[in-house]
């Protein structure tokens, strides 16, 4: 079941719009309940003993670690600060941390001097090895043992689901150095996200959370002070799936845009144009939704990977900055990999997987992917 949420007026960590957050989330996670089809036969008024979720507590949230200061990770911590969160911070960048201390956040040298300072810890890193580390390695996050201080974990990174779902178990078998409201051991949520740097700045980005739903409903406030959405998956691994699935499908649809493009200015026909007629006819979709700065559709946060056909995209500065080539190869491996765990036919992945490496092998694994357009199908500017 899925549960999708806009942002709030205010998701801030004061008693009031917490409580009021919770309320809103439980009324309509009671009332999608009531509504299905479900083998159990008990009363509305009785699911309050099952999903025991706490709203009156919103100290659960106060203190919240941060572990992971990319181009993602530090616009996400900053919004959390915005928000009137006590955050603390670590990354291996010591520069950055060095920019976050001057401005009176709390750094910690370690993951686990960050654990031991926090209610909740998120971590947003770049691939399932670094997760891995930043867990289980000495000073990790869970190097304290059998005995935690944070009742919930939460990873925002792109890795694959296997991996999740073993981090949950992890978690799970470990107590709460003190009882945290009900929560008697520490909880972990897969929560990646999409949207981009520009949403990461804004705090518009979309949260695909994997989990325990009663964890999922009580950091809903934390995830709305990042982002507008959150869409509750499943179990733990699956907002992991749901991203390598988004990125897949995001990979995709670029390389078949910058493809159309590519072969129409080589028939004659000017970006600018079929930007125009893309997004007035069926080929619309995600990666071409502006023409010159003027929105000609729906969605807000897109780019065209022509250079001179938008502004203030990475195609305009040399596809600087965005999400970086490598990245994207990195996504569509585990896309690859879970696909062949699961013994499903993927022809598309495994071509995309090849022109982003071959991206990666020629140089441009630090620029946007949709330079492929420019450096995998030799398309000009406008």
């Amino acid at each position: 079941m899925l549960y999708e949420v806009q942002t709030l007026s205010c998701a801030c960590p004061n008693l009031v719009s917490v409580e009021l957050t919770m309320a809103i989330c439980r009324v309509r996670s009671l009332l999608a309940l009531s509504k299905s089809k479900s083998k159990f036969s008990f009363p509305l008024f009785q699911l309050s003993s099952i999903r025991r979720f706490s709203s009156s507590n919103p100290f659960l949230l106060e203190r919240v670690g941060f572990v992971g200061l990319g181009n993602m990770g530090s616009r996400m911590a900053n919004n959390l600060i915005k928000a009137g969160y006590e955050v603390a911070v670590h990354d291996i960048n010591h520069e950055v941390m060095k920019m976050f201390s001057d401005k009176g956040i709390l750094t910690k040298e370690s993951p686990f001097e960050i654990a031991e300072t926090s209610d909740v810890v998120i971590t947003m890193l770049p691939s399932s090895t670094h997760v891995l580390d930043v867990y289980t390695r000495p000073n990790g996050l869970l190097h304290g043992g059998s005995l935690l201080r944070p009742w919930l974990f939460i990873d925002s990174s792109t890795i694959d689901p296997q991996t999740s779902r073993k981090l949950s178990v992890a978690v799970s078998t470990c107590a709460l150095k003190e009882k945290k409201d009900y929560w008697e051991a520490p909880v972990m949520l897969d929560a990646p996200v999409s949207g981009g740097v520009l949403s990461a700045e804004a705090g518009t980005l979309t949260f695909m959370v994997g989990g325990s739903e009663e964890a999922y409903l009580a950091a809903k406030p934390l995830f709305l002070s990042m982002g507008k959405n959150t869409i509750y998956c499943g179990g733990a691994g699956n907002g992991s799936a749901a991203k390598i699935c988004n990125n897949l499908a995001m990979a995709v649809s670029m390389l078949g845009v910058s493809e159309a493009f590519a072969l129409g200015q080589s028939l004659g026909i000017a970006a600018g144009t079929l930007t125009k007629i893309f997004n007035s006819s069926s080929a619309r979709c995600w990666s071409r939704i502006y023409h010159r700065g003027r929105r000609l559709a729906v969605l807000s946060d897109t780019y065209n990977p022509v250079p001179g056909v938008m502004d203030g995209v990475p195609s305009s500065r040399n596809y600087d900055g965005g999400f970086a080539s490598k990245l994207m190869a990195k996504d569509l491996n585990l896309a690859a990999a879970s696909a062949k765990e699961v013994g499903l036919k993927c022809p598309l992945t495994s071509q995309a997987e090849d022109i982003f490496m071959e991206l990666c092998k020629e140089g441009h694994g630090s620029k946007d992917f949709s330079c492929v357009f420019r450096q995998y199908y030799s398309g000009k500017d406008e």
